[in-house]
């Protein structure tokens, strides 16, 4: 997945980005359409949140091979964008006192964690009987799960040897993990008791009016789908999951996502200690980029000045003061989130086609100008990345 998405950057070498007043005096069709042009992108969405209010929405392209259109009303994945999702709904349940952040999951779960094997829990879940022997999984907590600072990797599936493992003690360092965030929905559903896609639906689908966005497929998501294109031009259907996962099943639209971004920057249906809570800088990132997720840490004198965890969303200081986006990518699609602080701004990005990430950097910059947004983090070193 990483060599895609770094493959898609280094497609960027076509591109001659515009000076940034050169930009700014460009409408935002135009620059997407640009994007479009030299990346050979198919299919781009993209919207503007300003003052925590969505003032523009618009797709550009096509949503499959035949070259259907595709709307602000189409299908698309909306890939790891659903954590910071998960991490919204997750805060309610901190200010209504049913999640304390940081409290032991131990705590909450009617037995050992350990004592979960393979044979009595959905395939959705890790075999946490993996971690038999190493008690360190006492030490996690809610607010380490969505800090990414488990110490899994990315997703125990991808293990060597497929087994779940600790790498680090937990809450010691920033190690990107899909697999953490889907541990704190085990918790949720087997320690509380709660139905995490019907919490989704209630808490902020429903809450924010995204009509066209769910946690599983539906089968009225078929007949306005996008499908998705790979750094090859290959067409990828798209994928209809039967599962919900808090690390990425969430489908969407960009008119329904761009009603999240405004609802988390305005923070929406949380206490302001809750919203200000969920975008502090929790934990430093100290590693070169984020893929791969267990990369050694840089010394304190290279590491990037500002760049942090929060809870579900990453924190970084910039020339307009303190920001905080959320990227999403596979093979064939990617997203990404980018909020200012000051004046609750925002640029929202959905593509259908993986080749588009190449030209996120110039889309926010048009909209938000210099953010100091960290993509050669995001996506690796390049240095046509601001």
């Amino acid at each position: 997945m990483r060599m895609t998405l770094l493959a898609a950057v280094a497609a960027a070498c076509c591109l001659q980005p515009l000076a940034a007043n050169a930009q700014a005096a460009q409408p935002l069709s135009q620059v997407v359409e640009g994007v479009m042009r030299e990346t050979g992108a198919r299919g781009l969405a993209v919207a503007v949140i300003e003052d925590g209010r969505v003032v523009d929405v618009q797709a550009h392209g096509d949503r499959n091979a035949a070259g259907d259109p595709l709307g602000t009303d189409t299908i698309m994945y909306a890939a790891s964008l659903t954590k910071t999702a998960f991490a919204y709904m997750v805060m309610q349940l901190v200010d209504e006192g049913v999640v304390d952040l940081d409290r032991s999951i131990a705590d909450y779960l009617p037995r050992p964690l350990t004592d979960y094997g393979s044979d009595e829990i959905e395939d959705r879940y890790a075999r946490y009987s993996d971690l038999a022997g190493d008690e360190r999984w006492r030490e996690l907590t809610p607010r380490i799960l969505l800090t990414h600072r488990s110490g899994f990797a990315n997703f125990g599936f991808l293990e060597p040897d497929g087994k779940l493992k600790l790498h680090f003690d937990p809450g010691s360092r920033y190690g990107y993990s899909g697999e953490g965030i889907i541990l704190l929905q085990f918790v949720l559903e087997q320690g509380l008791g709660l139905d995490v896609g019907a919490e989704m639906r209630r808490r902020v689908f429903d809450r924010l009016g995204m009509g066209r966005t769910a946690m599983m497929w539906r089968p009225d998501f078929a007949a306005n789908l996008a499908d998705g294109w790979t750094m090859e031009g290959e067409v990828v259907p798209h994928d209809e999951r039967s599962r919900v996962r808090a690390a990425g099943s969430m489908d969407t639209t960009i008119a329904d996502v761009a009603k999240l971004a405004a609802g988390v920057v305005g923070g929406e249906g949380l206490s302001p200690a809750a919203r200000a809570e969920m975008m502090r800088a929790q934990a430093p990132i100290t590693t070169r980029s984020q893929f791969p997720t267990l990369q050694p840490e840089l010394a304190p004198a290279d590491q990037r000045p500002g760049l942090a965890a929060g809870l579900g969303v990453i924190r970084f200081e910039g020339p307009q003061g303190p920001g905080f986006f959320k990227g999403g990518h596979d093979d064939f699609v990617g997203n990404t989130w980018v909020c200012i602080e000051r004046g609750r701004r925002c640029v929202v990005i959905l593509a259908d086609d993986v080749r588009a990430e190449a030209g996120f950097p110039r889309i926010v910059r048009a909209v938000l100008g210099d953010t100091g947004t960290p993509w050669t983090w995001e996506y690796g070193d390049n240095p046509l990345l601001p």
